[in-house]
């Protein structure tokens, strides 16, 4: 799949967005997020900078995604994600977890695991919404 099928544009919730132009079934691999490749301490220096974009790869190296070539930035976060980024044949691909119809916007759940959550408000307006951007797992409501 190529990022063809996918528009770049103003969002409702947040800044910009990432758009299904076509219908895409579940378990379609719908872009693969990419970035320069980095160490663990990159990644840690970078994160204490506010770079949201950074991706555990495995034990040595982190993906850091905010970079020009990485459309699949621009996909935001929601609290009732359409997507989900996977670690796929050695990358990380955002694939439906549902079918998404034409027009909608495509979102994944960040899964932010920060202290500091509350300086990262959620506006995804899902009725179950946390209020903010993180891990459903460190939700204290």
């Amino acid at each position: 799949m190529t990022d063809t099928h996918i528009q770049i544009g103003p969002s409702p919730i947040h800044g910009t967005g990432a758009f299904a132009l076509v219908d895409f079934a579940a378990r379609t691999r719908l872009i693969e997020y990419v970035g320069e490749k980095i160490s663990k301490a990159e990644s840690l220096a970078r994160c204490q900078q506010h770079n949201n974009y950074i991706f555990y790869l495995n034990e040595e190296f982190d993906l850091d995604g905010n970079v020009e070539w990485n459309p699949a930035r621009f996909i935001n976060h929601s609290c009732a994600p359409n997507c989900d980024a996977e670690f796929c044949d050695g990358g990380i691909w955002i694939v439906a977890n549902r079918l998404i119809r034409a027009g909608e916007e495509l979102t994944f759940d960040y899964g932010y695991d920060l202290e500091d959550y509350r300086d990262y408000p959620c506006h995804c307006g899902a009725p179950q919404c946390r209020g903010y951007v993180v891990a459903e797992t460190l939700w204290k409501g």
